[in-house]
């Protein structure tokens, strides 16, 4: 029986700002380890005793992170089966319907395991456990979830009512007894804090994890019976779409068209019962310490506390503080007498709150937006295909930033109607185009480009090129770049 991972990327993790922003999001940052969350769910599938697992997972997420998607799996040295780019997002079915399709045209039908990108599980084995378990009774034709045995009630989450046990052997796993599968009996949306007492103690009911094991063939039955606009969406922009690079586009006109729907939705709910396509949906219990990090009160939960309860990250100085969760980025934060609080500092932004009051934080990064802030979005840091950029000082007239180009990375061939730029090569040796010339810039030279001249730069090197860019002009924006060649088909 073979596995085939397939990681869903699309969140954008808004009530985790301002560490996650829309360009940078909570997908990508390591928040418990030293993997970022998505780099965690490329490996969690490692080391699966019984199992055939694929070693290249199908990764679908959004255009705009492709190349930070793209570079956290090269890092890792993992190729992907591939990375299918959402024009434009449109929640889970969509996406697991290209993944399908996908998978469908390489004539592949193994047992697809459905990983949102930003969960945290923290006890692999029994995670494993499960999935022997849940592919087992894919294989067998079954559209299978997985529920999370809850520890305590829980209004954050949706949950699962589980139906009757089922008996027998799936994938060589029994599944009698409590630990086993189960019809799929029912969902119920987020309860009051009673009703979700009630749940617990019950021992039907387990959270709904957004994880799931079917086979390709059978998704694309059940949301062509179930769904059918999204299936003929999905079918028109995949056709329509090619590979570029590393990367799988499809049609963004036909995929704009596509009717936005949760998996669950779309046809999880509408196969509970007899939906008559002779399709059943079950659910596997999974007690391996998950967490979708749905806010900063689930991330505090989940870290190490010191004796007074305190979670910390970064140079943080506590006196008599009890319960918070301080997370510094640079600078260092002290605090005196807090209590249950959620302090988060970035480079550019400042973040308090009561840590009962994180699901807020989603509303406080809407008004942040309608103030016309683009701190929503990004960080002062940007990341960029050929390396990054930090933006350290600016004023009228002028802005200073901090360029690291990667090994054998280039910028675009670009010119600037409304600055000039000075370059000091602070580590590593530069490759200059200036017009007609090309030179090299070492460590401690300089070089300067006149405003309106064709550039590039290019790092020759083996180690990163660090560079200080100091700008100055009457408009410093990013939309005054117009490259002339680009070696990531950027326009």
């Amino acid at each position: 029986m073979k596995i085939q991972p397939v990681i869903l990327s699309g969140g954008s993790g808004t009530r985790l700002w301002p560490l996650s922003r829309e360009h940078f999001p909570k997908q990508l940052i390591p928040f418990v380890e030293e993997d970022s969350l998505f780099q965690a769910t490329v490996r969690r599938l490692s080391g699966a005793d019984g199992m055939e697992v694929s070693a290249r997972p199908l990764v679908v997420c959004n255009e705009a992170h492709r190349f930070l998607i793209a570079e956290q799996m090269r890092s890792m040295g993992v190729q992907p089966e591939a990375l299918i780019l959402e024009p434009v997002g449109r929640n889970t079915a969509p996406a697991l319907t290209l993944a399908a399709l996908h998978l469908e045209a390489a004539a592949q039908d193994a047992v697809m395991l459905v990983m949102p990108a930003d969960h945290v599980i923290t006890d692999k084995p029994a995670f494993l456990a499960a999935v022997g378990q849940a592919a087992g009774l894919a294989q067998a034709g079954a559209v299978v979830t997985f529920g999370i045995v809850p520890d305590k009630p829980e209004t954050g989450y949706g949950y699962i009512r589980r139906g009757a046990a089922l008996a027998g052997p799936a994938g060589g796993h029994t599944l009698a007894g409590p630990a086993g599968g189960h019809t799929l009996a029912g969902f119920v949306e987020k309860p009051d804090l009673a009703t979700a007492q009630k749940y617990v103690d019950s021992g039907e009911y387990w959270w709904n994890s957004g994880l799931f094991a079917l086979k390709p063939s059978v998704w694309l039955k059940a949301i062509g019976s179930l769904h059918p606009q999204i299936l003929a969406a999905c079918s028109k922009a995949y056709a329509e779409g090619a590979p570029d690079a590393d990367f799988r586009r499809v049609g963004a006109a036909a995929f704009a068209t596509c009717p936005a729907d949760s998996i669950d939705y779309a046809v999880m709910e509408k196969l509970v019962g007899d939906a008559g396509l002779g399709v059943a949906a079950q659910v596997v219990p999974l007690a391996a310490g998950w967490s979708d990090i749905g806010a900063w009160d689930a991330l505090w939960q989940i870290l190490p506390k010191d004796d007074a309860g305190n979670a910390t990250r970064g140079e943080v100085v506590l006196h008599d503080a009890h319960g918070n969760l301080v997370l510094s980025q640079g600078r260092m934060v002290a605090c005196v007498g807090m209590r249950d609080m959620v302090v988060i500092e970035t480079p550019d932004v400042i973040m308090v709150a009561p840590l009962n009051r994180a699901q807020e934080v989603k509303q406080l990064v809407a008004k942040v937006k309608a103030g016309g802030h683009t701190l929503a979005e990004s960080h002062r840091k940007v990341y960029r295909p050929w390396g990054s950029y930090d933006s350290v000082d600016h004023g009228e007239r002028f802005q200073v930033k901090r360029i690291i180009v990667n090994p054998g990375a280039s910028l675009s061939l670009q010119k600037h109607h409304h600055r000039a730029e000075h370059w000091i090569v602070v580590q590593g040796t530069a490759e200059v185009t200036r017009g007609e010339e090309v030179f090299l810039v070492a460590e401690n030279q300089s070089t300067y480009i006149p405003l309106g001249t064709v550039h590039r730069l290019v790092n020759p090197g083996k180690i990163p090129l660090e560079m200080i860019e100091v700008q100055s002009g009457t408009y410093l924006g990013e939309d005054d770049i117009v490259r002339i060649q680009d070696h990531y088909g950027r326009a």
